[in-house]
């Protein structure tokens, strides 16, 4: 029989090496440092924000157009015949006045063509008189029967072939008066030759063009706006009786000769009708003797392109934003929305966010007008959140008195 002993000798030895290093680490584990367990801080972002103020806004429209004339003619030869004389004036760009004889044809055949017709109205006066005398004569004899009612009838007739005959003569009189005035073309208003075909000497045509001129009395320009900046102008597309002096003012400016000039118009009509692709309507701005000096602006030259700042109604208690302030109110954080359901985020004195509707008042660029729906000296959050929420706190940058005008 095997003695036991032994075995349990072999066995002990490991059992003691395990229960021993069981024992060490409970030790060391036991006297090691205690973890302390500790809740996570809030995390607060930092939003840049800005000071509400309530002001009253003068609203302008941009646009922008050329310079074109107000009248603007084709100068046309009514008679035939050869140029005998161009004035000084008649070159492109020339100015001239009102009255001014710009073009003179030769005048000779005219003048004898007159002479003609002068002689038959003398003529046609002689015939006259004579048959109103044989015409007396006969009535005379008729009353007393010594002539008889035919030779009466001839009486009547030359009479009235001499009255016919002497109205013809007075117009072919006042025709030749007429061509022979028209030699001479004379300026119908102080303006300005745009371009001239014609030179001394050269044959022209009745009804041939010879120069093309515009007046220098109103300069205009066509300025097309969207239909809904209309809002902002005191103007209607229908049939007012309102003077020019209820005309919205205007400020072109253009750079001209190295510097950014500046001219005032008014408003003086529209064009009543809206383009159906482009839902614009045109305005007329209107420059009264645009080449007349005032201080150090040049001319408002015609062909110039202008830029147009229309001055328009006044609002008051208005807020201005910068176009990223503004929020969808159907999707928090979803900013530059447009139409119905603008919102803005309010940073509340405690430091928590409110969202609130708002009534925008017009889009302009990157500048938002806003009618109502923010008080004044409330902080407007401008950061767009991704996924902010109602109540969430937010820590505002120092610029946050910061404002817009």
């Amino acid at each position: 029989m095997l003695n036991p002993i032994p075995a349990l000798k072999r066995f002990l030895g490991p059992i003691i090496v395990v229960a021993a290093g069981i024992f060490l680490a409970v030790l060391i584990v036991a006297s090691g440092p205690k973890v302390e367990l500790q809740t996570s801080a809030e995390r607060v972002p930092v939003v840049d924000t800005m000071v509400a103020r309530m002001q009253t806004v003068r609203m302008t429209v941009s646009a922008h157009g050329a310079v074109t004339p107000k009248t603007e003619s084709s100068l046309v030869a009514e008679v035939s015949g050869r140029v005998v004389a161009v004035a000084p004036a008649m070159v492109s760009g020339g100015f001239f006045e009102r009255g001014d004889e710009l073009l003179e044809i030769e005048r000779v055949d005219y003048e004898v063509a007159l002479e003609q017709a002068r002689a038959n109205l003398a003529s046609a006066q002689s015939e006259l008189a004579n048959a109103e005398k044989d015409y007396e004569r006969a009535r005379e004899l008729t009353e007393s029967d010594s002539v008889s009612q035919s030779q009466h009838d001839d009486a009547v007739n030359r009479l009235a072939v001499a009255g016919a005959s002497l109205r013809a003569a007075t117009a072919q009189v006042s025709r030749a008066e007429r061509d022979l005035e028209r030699t001479r073309l004379v300026a119908p208003y102080d303006g300005r030759v745009r371009s001239e075909r014609v030179d001394p000497g050269q044959f022209v045509n009745r009804g041939e063009a010879v120069a093309s001129l515009y007046s220098i009395d109103f300069a205009e320009v066509r300025l097309p706006i969207r239909d809904e900046d209309l809002a902002f102008l005191p103007l209607s597309l229908g049939k007012t009786d309102d003077g020019s002096a209820n005309a919205p003012e205007v400020i072109l400016s253009s750079p001209f000769a190295g510097k950014e000039r500046r001219w005032n118009a008014r408003i003086v009509r529209t064009e009543g009708e809206l383009d159906p692709e482009t839902r614009m309507v045109n305005l007329i701005a209107q420059v009264a003797a645009p080449y007349e000096q005032r201080g150090d602006a040049p001319p408002l030259t015609v062909g110039l392109f202008v830029e147009a700042q229309i001055l328009g109604r006044e609002f008051d208690n208005v807020v201005i934003l910068p176009r990223s302030a503004i929020r969808a109110s159907g999707a928090s954080g979803a900013s530059g929305a447009s139409g119905k359901g603008d919102r803005v985020h309010i940073v509340a004195p405690d430091g928590r966010l409110e969202f609130r509707d708002v009534q925008v008042l017009r889009r302009d660029g990157e500048t938002v007008y806003l009618g109502s729906g923010v008080r004044d000296g409330e902080i407007i959050c401008l950061t767009d959140l991704a996924s902010a929420t109602e109540g969430q706190r937010v820590e505002p940058t120092s610029n946050s008195d910061a404002t817009t005008t």
